[in-house]
């Protein structure tokens, strides 16, 4: 390909839609491949409509190492090459492609439904990929012949207060050969909502897109609006954000592992977690009102500042939890039948994590040093660097133990910033966005990459608009990790991934 048909940006970086040349569908294939073999990965691959019958696939290529991200854009009309028997990491997006665009990509091994939506533009296209409106569920499924092969289904109905989601497992007696994963029954249309925004909604569509990752979502939305207004952050207003994003990764990393120890039986982990869980969701709510974090990122900044009095009794909570959660998480590792349930269940190779492209915790317990904190750095993180917490044995005990970690550096991240906040105000006006123009945001939330891209038409109106959630990488690795495992071992390896069903719906 020609250099002007690979546009090199990045994170944050806008570029206007002259900026990128298309490319022949088959030089576009060759690229993406390529680059993903040179060690590049797939961040984003979607379609959007460019005239009666086209259609425009664009891909975001993340090249860790260099901290830059690739653009390319080929047109299509109905079909193209499949990409995923060469390069797996394309396998869920060309379905996602397929489903949303109608478009086929010819020798996929395996065309059904993401989330089941109902697209009007698939629906309305000249050649229809479906006969009629998928039913969410409905769908074939993988099949083993042989004696002794029985399928198991679970949901999309679970115990517990959960979301929905369906699981088929191709067993043979106890051991899973196959976990196939359909999921869809959480989809909104967040997408198709944003269109015709910025509006007073389209935080909250940010906002509530995966709940437990509010303030991840609302980074990555408020960063892409302010690149585009040319809006500069203050210092402050920075390193708030960056102080509740960590503390939302704590709150969750504890609770995962209070749900590793329950899943188990190991009753005082587990109920120590769920408390110290709530004391680290409530020092959000002490600097916002939500505990969640909701109301407080807007695009300029935040909406709530910290006075001395603030910082004191968060310092305090920092350092009670600490303690807390330092007494609680260590009895995990000092106990042998922890240890024996964990270790070399549901392991992942690093090879098979590039393969199919992981991120977060997950890439990370494979011992691959994936994280958009230090890779594609922004706001505050350009400035302190958080290690990244990696172990080598990608099974349960690693993302276990990775989250540890993290929670240990998250909250000295958190205590150190609260004794040097700069000054400043912590909210910025918003000016009218740049039109016919785009950009790629990626920030690290607690479950991985998130990474959001902002198209806007001649009025400076979204145009279009794309969210990867670290779910919609990581479901396939929990597919994974399941096979020639015992299924008695699926609620294990499905609480150490601990992916959102609503995050991949959208």
């Amino acid at each position: 390909m020609s250099p002007d048909q690979v546009l090199k940006i990045h994170n944050g970086e806008v570029f206007s839609a002259a900026s990128v040349m298309p490319a022949a569908i088959e030089d576009f294939r060759s690229e993406v491949i390529q680059s993903v073999a040179d060690g590049g990965r797939i961040a984003a691959l979607f379609g959007c409509p460019n005239g009666d019958s086209m259609f425009n696939i664009t891909a975001v290529i993340a090249h860790d190492a260099q901290a830059i991200l690739h653009i390319i854009t080929a047109s299509v009309e109905r079909e193209y090459e499949s990409l995923t028997l060469l390069c797996p990491q394309a396998h869920w997006f060309e379905r996602e492609i397929f489903e949303q665009c109608g478009l086929t990509p010819i020798g996929h091994p395996w065309l059904k439904p993401i989330r089941f939506q109902r697209s009007a533009t698939a629906l309305d296209s000249a050649e229809k990929p479906f006969k009629q409106p998928p039913m969410c569920g409905l769908a074939d499924f993988f099949r083993m012949e042989g004696e002794e092969i029985h399928d198991v289904a679970v949901g999309p109905v679970h115990a517990g207060i959960i979301e929905p989601g369906h699981f088929r497992f191709q067993c043979h007696g106890e051991t899973v050969y196959h976990l196939e994963i359909s999921l869809g029954y959480q989809h909104r249309g967040v997408e198709r909502a944003m269109i015709g925004g910025p509006n007073r909604r389209s935080i909250h569509y940010m906002e509530t897109l995966s709940g437990d990752t509010s303030i991840a979502h609302a980074i990555a939305y408020c960063r892409a609006v302010e690149a585009l207004s040319r809006t500069h952050v203050s210092a402050r207003a920075q390193v708030i954000r960056g102080i509740v994003l960590e503390l939302e990764r704590i709150a969750n990393h504890i609770g995962d592992l209070g749900a590793l120890a329950g899943d188990i039986g190991y009753l005082p982990t587990m109920s120590y977690c769920g408390r110290i869980r709530g004391d680290v969701l409530n020092m959000t709510a002490l600097v916002c009102g939500n505990r969640f974090g909701r109301n407080l990122i807007r695009p300029g900044g935040v909406v709530f500042d910290l006075d001395e009095e603030l910082i004191k009794e968060l310092k305090h909570r920092v350092g009670n939890i600490t303690k807390d959660a330092k007494a609680a998480i260590e009895l995990l590792w000092d106990s042998p039948s922890v240890m024996a349930r964990f270790e070399q269940t549901g392991a992942l190779t690093p090879q098979i994590c590039n393969r199919i492209g992981l991120v977060g915790v997950a890439a990370r317990a494979c011992g691959v040093p994936r994280d958009v904190r230090q890779d594609f750095s922004s706001g505050i993180y350009r400035f302190v660097q958080i290690p990244v917490s990696t172990w080598h044995s990608g099974d349960v005990f690693a993302r276990a133990f990775v989250r540890w970690l993290e929670i240990q550096r998250s909250l000295t991240f958190v205590d150190e910033q609260l004794d040097s906040l700069p000054a400043g105000a912590i909210l910025e006006s918003i000016g009218p966005l740049q039109p016919d123009s785009t950009v790629v945001t990626l920030a690290e939330g607690w479950r991985g990459e998130i990474c959001h891209i902002a198209k806007t038409d001649s009025q400076g109106r979204w145009e279009h608009y794309k969210v990867v959630d670290p779910s919609f990488h990581n479901w396939f690795g929990l597919a994974m990790a399941m096979r020639n495992q015992q299924i008695s071992d699926f609620p294990l390896c499905n609480k150490s991934f601990n992916l959102s069903y609503c995050g991949h719906d959208l």
